[in-house]
C-alpha cells in the first residue's frame, strides 16, 4: 500500500516520537479493512513453503519430509503446501511416473510417498511443530483412469464424439475434464475436500487451476470446511472474484515485472503500477502470494538464476518484505540451480552449508517476528521514498506500532551511491544479515553493489 502522510499525520508521528527528514511527500492509496476477515488467526506473519514431495529426497517419502521439520521451522516457515499427495493416474501418463496432478483417487494416498498412516503422522508432526498444513487440490479434472470414470461417467465432459476429453485450450493430454454444470459433482468433491479436514485434520488447499471451477463450488466447499475448523485457501489464480472463498491469490503480474525488471526490460516503476493495480482490483483482506520460483516457474520457465541471474538474493528479499505472503519452492533456501524434473524422479541436491541457507532465515524470521512484515490486514502499508537514485533503488518502509522494516533494493547490475531524499523513520536500526546497530540520520550516504540490498529493521 502506498499512502501519503498529511499534515495532521506527521504532526502526531511527531508526538509519538519518530524522526523525520521532509524533502517530499510519498504517495498514499487508503486502504480499509474488513471487520471479519476469512483467513485464519496464525497466518498474520506467515511464510508458505512448497514441498514437492517426489523430488524433496531420494526416497521421495512422507517420512523424509517429516524428518525436515525442525529445519524448516527454524528456516522461517509456517505453512507446508504439498503438492498433490494421491495417486497418478497410469492411463496416457506422461513420463515414467506422471504428473502428481493426474488424480487417481481423491480419498488415498500415492504409495510411492508411504500410507495414509505415515501422512497422518506428518500432519501431527507439522502442528507439533508449530506448523500448518495444506493439500493442493484438483478439481477441475481427473486421471484417464479413475475409477469415477466407471462408477459416474455422467460427472465428465464429453467432446463431439461422445468421448472423454481434455480440459479445452490445453496440452494436458493425460488429464480429462470434469463437469461443473452437474450438481452431484460438486457434492463428490466437496466431500473428497471435508475427508482430508475430518480425518487427518489438515489446515486447508492450495486449489490448482482454481480460475476454471465455478466460483459459486468454491463459495460453498470454503462454507462446508470452515464448519469443520477455520482453514486456509491460496487460489492458483489471481481473479479477484475468487474471494472470500479464498484467503490468497497468486500475485502472477509482479512475478512476471520482476522478470523483466531483470533483464532490464521494465524500469523499476512499473513494479508500483501493479502493486496499486492488485490493491484496486482485490478486496482489502485478501492476501497476495509472492515468490521467484514455484513448481511450474522451476520446471517450466527456468530456475530463479535463469530468469533473474545474480539478482536472484536482491528479489527474494523483496518478495519477502513487500506486502503480502512469500512463498518459498524447496530447495531455493539452498540456492536450487536446476530445473527439477516434472515427471521423473530428480531429487533436490541439499547443499547445507549454502549461503542462501542464513540469507533465507534471517529474512523469513524477520517476517515471522516483526508484525510491520504480517501478511494482508495485519500488515503495515508499504511507504515508497525517494532516493537521489531512483532508477536503480527500489525503496520503501513498512511501519507498525513500534516495528519497522526498511528496504534499500538495487535492482540493477550496477553499483550505486546515493541519498534518501524522502521522509522516512529515522534514528536506529539494526542492519539485517549482520546484526550491526546504525543510527539512520536525513544525511546519510548509502551505497550499495550491483543487485545489493540493505534491510534495516526495529
Amino acid at each position: 500500500m502506498i499512502m501519503k502522510i498529511n499534515i495532521k499525520t506527521v504532526v502526531f508521528i511527531t508526538l509519538m516520537g519518530w524522526l523525520f527528514y521532509s524533502c517530499a511527500e510519498p504517495t498514499e492509496t487508503t486502504q480499509t479493512v474488513s471487520d471479519s476477515p476469512s483467513a485464519p488467526e496464525w497466518v498474520q506473519n506467515a511464510t508458505i513453503y512448497e514441498v514437492n514431495v517426489r523430488q524433496f529426497s531420494e526416497e521421495g517419502s512422507f517420512e523424509q519430509v517429516q524428518e525436515a521439520l525442525p529445519r524448516l521451522r527454524d528456516l522461517g516457515v509456517d505453512i507446508l503446501w504439498l503438492m498433490p499427495i494421491h495417486p497418478i493416474g497410469e492411463v496416457e501418463r506422461k513420463g515414467t511416473m506422471g504428473s502428481y496432478y493426474s488424480i487417481k483417487d481423491y480419498f488415498d494416498v500415492n504409495p510411492e510417498f508411504g500410507t495414509k498412516d505415515d501422512f497422518r503422522s506428518l500432519v501431527e508432526a507439522t502442528h507439533e511443530h508449530g506448523m500448518k498444513i495444506i493439500l493442493d487440490w484438483v478439481a477441475n479434472h481427473t486421471a484417464w483412469d479413475n475409477p469415477l470414470t466407471e462408477t459416474n461417467p455422467e460427472f465428465y465432459e464429453l467432446d463431439e464424439s461422445g468421448n472423454f476429453m481434455p480440459p479445452r485450450g490445453t496440452d494436458w493430454s493425460d488429464v480429462i475434464q470434469l463437469d461443473y454444470e452437474n450438481m452431484e459433482v460438486w457434492d463428490y468433491m466437496v466431500s473428497a475436500l471435508r475427508y482430508w479436514v475430518e480425518e487427518f485434520n489438515i489446515d486447508g488447499y492450495r486449489a490448482d487451476v482454481a480460475y476454471m471451477v465455478p466460483t459459486e463450488f468454491w463459495n460453498r466447499a470454503r462454507a462446508e470446511l470452515d464448519q469443520i475448523k477455520p482453514v486456509f485457501m491460496v487460489a492458483e489464480a489471481e481473479t479477484p472474484e475468487l474471494h472470500p472463498a479464498f484467503d490468497m491469490s497468486y500475485a502472477w503480474t509482479v512475478h512476471h515485472m520482476l522478470n523483466s525488471v531483470a533483464a532490464g526490460e521494465e524500469p523499476i516503476t512499473r513494479i508500483d503500477e501493479v502493486l496499486a493495480d492488485n490493491r484496486e482490483r482485490f478486496p482489502d483482506d485478501a492476501i497476495m502470494m509472492n515468490f521467484t520460483s514455484n513448481h511450474d516457474e522451476n520446471s517450466w520457465n527456468g530456475t530463479v538464476f535463469e530468469r533473474l541471474g545474480d539478482g536472484a538474493k536482491v528479489f527474494a528479499a523483496l518478495t519477502i518484505v513487500m506486502e503480502g505472503m512469500p512463498l518459498v519452492y524447496n530447495g531455493q533456501e539452498v540456492g536450487l540451480n536446476k530445473r527439477l524434473e516434472f515427471f521423473e524422479k530428480d531429487p533436490i541436491e541439499w547443499d547445507l552449508e549454502s549461503p542462501f541457507l542464513p540469507f533465507y532465515m534471517d529474512l523469513l524470521n524477520l517476517k515471522r517476528t516483526n508484525s510491520a512484515l504480517g501478511n494482508g490486514k495485519w500488515g503495515a502499508p508499504m511507504v515508497r521514498f525517494l532516493t537521489t537514485a531512483p532508477e536503480s533503488v527500489y525503496s520503501f518502509y513498512r511501519s507498525n506500532d513500534d516495528n519497522t522494516v526498511i528496504a534499500l533494493l538495487n535492482l540493477t547490475d550496477e553499483p550505486v551511491s546515493f541519498q534518501i531524499n524522502d521522509r522516512i523513520p529515522l534514528g536506529e536500526f539494526r542492519r539485517l544479515f549482520s546484526g550491526e546497530t546504525v543510527f539512520i540520520s536525513a544525511t546519510d550516504t548509502f551505497e550499495l553493489d550491483a543487485w545489493g540490498y540493505t534491510i534495516l529493521h526495529r
